[in-house]
């Protein structure tokens, strides 16, 4: 959008616009200030629109503008709300840094989301008691393909419509999601289609399966999965709320077709920590995945894109960044977030405050508290996320490293609030203060009272630019926002820390090494030496389990000394030398140990030959068996197996 124009209107001059500074701060040439331009002023529009280059500062008449390029043939220009997100305010501030700065985020390139055909033929089974669940299926069966299944003791009413099917049963397990059902049933019986009279049924059988499209659930009973209102392709209703069950039938007759499934998350096996060995690590993701999407698959996890809700929680809490956020990238809100912070600073030398929500209800509030209430103060920027649950510490902490003065999540009813808490509690326990909190707003007024209170915090000394990994910014912004050199205390079930050795315990067996999935715990081949990097530490708990003699414990913590990027030695012994060769092999303590438990007293090292082999490398030792007068290696060539053939041709001999 290099070449773009902004388009401003001050709405019947209910907004003060500095079209001049706006453009200085943004690098964007801006209109003249427009009064209405949705109405009397509409040929300004038309005009920018059918050159291609339109970014019009209003939202709410954003229909009126599309229809314009829509009859035009143009493509519908870009939007970015300056008006009540900025300008209708009861702050006497001005709001023009914040302007620029939401002008300045709205141009960054919102790179594509990546998405999956989904294809619903309209298979539609529909659940719950007989007239409710049979009156549905009247209505949809002229649409979609229907199936009532009905519990076995249910009778009947004196109906006979062929339209769709009907069976009996009690459904055992459900999986999958829209265009995907897997069911299985038990007790399952068919209706025989001849005969007079009442309906007859098939024998009941267990184990039946089939799949659907879609799954409409007009029971009482528990939903069939976990999240279910996010589950897409399952309606839920309540029985007794005709209204409710007229929506969801409503809903249910438009899933036919071919659908865009977003790809909401990526994973990279290599980088993940949930097992090694059987021996399970981290399991952040799965604790917190409300849709089940999330499962175990050998030394790292899964994701059903098909069940996947797209909450975000996962990508908040990953400790390696083996998943992630996809749609949009992690990055981009990183840049967002950059970029809102340097605009600000270029027309204000005060800390901005950054208020983060969800589409829907998020945007709805903000909306009535500008038009009818005091609106966001002056210092405050939004920034609209798609997955609130996934703006976690390390947003919060690049935010303030970036010169915000606090960041505020506003929440809403559909946000996944679970894992919010903790993330809270990590930022600001890294911050050194409280700076990062949760609001749940249930009104414009509730919002304003949250918002409108003095800020403390000043602009950070030497604001960061927040690029790399989630990691890599989680320990640049702690390091603007601390000590240099600070070692941080953090609460339990952080993704940073150290390891506790038990030295006295610890054989230096290096099983610990063989699973680290980081590479923070380090061997050296060149002597017995345990080694370890605290950077790279994501605190799985893989090495506690593993360790046979459980000498090992963690530590959160997060070291922004120049010792955490770096090896440091945790143990070293000294080698011992082979008996025979004098090359240094093993742990010295280790040898001289087996050695007295052993020799003499284990039946295979009664004498003193073979109490010596304790103490030999390995290739001296493959030399002394092989010399041995019990060498396996002498008996000589073991005799031919005899055969069924060997037998009959003896027997012919004779």
């Amino acid at each position: 959008m290099t070449n773009s124009k902004i388009l401003l209107c001050d709405c019947l001059k209910s907004q003060r616009i500095d079209a001049e500074r706006l453009e200085d701060a943004t690098g964007l040439p801006c209109s003249r200030v427009h009064t209405e331009l949705c109405r009397s002023e509409l040929a300004a529009a038309e005009e920018a629109i059918r050159s291609g280059s339109a970014i019009i500062a209003c939202q709410q008449e954003r229909q009126v503008f599309e229809d314009i390029a829509a009859d035009l043939g143009a493509e519908p220009p870009h939007f970015v709300d300056i008006r009540d997100r900025a300008g209708w305010t009861g702050d006497t501030s001005s709001a023009t840094p914040k302007m620029a700065a939401l002008i300045a985020e709205a141009v960054l390139p919102v790179p594509p989301t990546k998405v999956v055909d989904v294809p619903s033929e309209g298979t539609c089974l529909i659940l719950g008691e007989g007239e409710v669940a049979l009156a549905a299926a009247e209505k949809l069966c002229g649409i979609l393909s229907v199936t009532v299944l009905l519990a076995p003791e249910e009778e009947l009413p004196m109906a006979d419509d062929r339209r769709f099917d009907i069976v009996r049963g009690r459904m055992k397990t459900a999986t999958g999601a829209l265009g995907g059902f897997q069911l299985t049933f038990d007790a399952l019986q068919e209706r025989v289609p001849g005969g007079r009279g009442a309906f007859n049924w098939t024998e009941p059988r267990n184990g039946g399966k089939t799949d659907c499209d879609i799954l409409l659930d007009l029971r009482r009973s528990p939903p069939l999965f976990p999240a279910a209102d996010k589950r897409e392709g399952y309606l839920r209703a309540d029985p007794g709320n005709a209204e409710a069950r007229l929506n969801a039938i409503l809903e249910a007759s438009q899933l036919v077709g071919t659908f865009e499934k977003p790809i909401y998350v990526k994973l990279d096996n290599e980088l993940c920590a949930h097992s090694r060995a059987q021996k399970t690590g981290c399991t952040r993701c799965l604790d917190l995945c409300p849709t089940g999407a999330i499962a175990p698959d050998g030394d790292h996890v899964t994701v059903d894109t098909m069940v996947c809700a797209g909450c975000g929680s996962c990508s908040a809490v990953c400790p390696s960044g083996a998943i992630s956020y996809d749609a949009p990238p992690v990055g981009n809100t990183f840049t967002r977030i950059g970029t809102l912070a340097a605009t600000w600073r270029k027309l204000s030398q005060e800390a901005p405050r950054l208020l983060v929500h969800g589409p829907g209800h998020g945007v709805e509030l903000i909306r009535l508290s500008a038009r009818y209430g005091q609106g966001l103060p002056a210092d405050t920027i939004p920034l609209e996320v798609t997955a609130l649950a996934g703006f976690g510490h390390a947003e919060a902490l690049s935010a303030l490293a970036c010169g915000f003065a606090s960041v505020t999540l506003l929440l809403s009813p559909e946000t996944e609030k679970e894992g919010l808490p903790f993330q809270v509690e990590l930022a600001n326990t890294i911050a050194g203060e409280t700076r990062v909190r949760l609001i749940e707003p249930a009104d414009p007024d509730q919002l304003e009272a949250a918002l409108y209170v003095e800020a403390e915090a000043a602009l950070a000394g030497q604001p960061i630019s927040p690029v790399g990994s989630r990691r890599q910014i989680t320990r640049l912004a702690a390091k603007t926002l601390n000590d240099a050199d600070a070692v941080i205390a953090l609460p339990q079930g952080a993704p940073y820390g150290s390891v506790e050795l038990n030295l006295e315990a610890c054989t230096l067996c290096l099983s610990c090494v063989s699973l680290c999935p980081s590479g923070a715990l380090k061997e050296n081949p060149d002597q017995p030496q345990l080694r370890f990097q605290e950077d790279a530490c994501l605190q799985c708990g893989i090495c506690t389990t593993i360790c046979p003699e459980k000498a090992l414990g963690l530590a959160p913590r997060l070291n922004l000394g120049d010792t955490a990027l770096t090896p440091v030695v945790l143990k070293e012994e000294e080698p011992f030398n082979c008996i025979e060769c004098g090359k240094p092999f093993g742990v010295r303590s280790t040898v001289e140990r087996l050695t007295e438990k052993l020799a003499g007293k284990h039946s295979m090292f009664k004498d003193g030959k073979a109490a010596r082999l304790i103490q030999m490398c390995e290739d001296c030792r493959v030399n002394a068996v092989y010399h041995s007068e019990n060498n396996p290696f002498a008996a000589g060539e073991r005799p031919k197996v005899r055969t069924t053939d060997d037998y009959i041709s003896k027997r012919r001999d004779h």
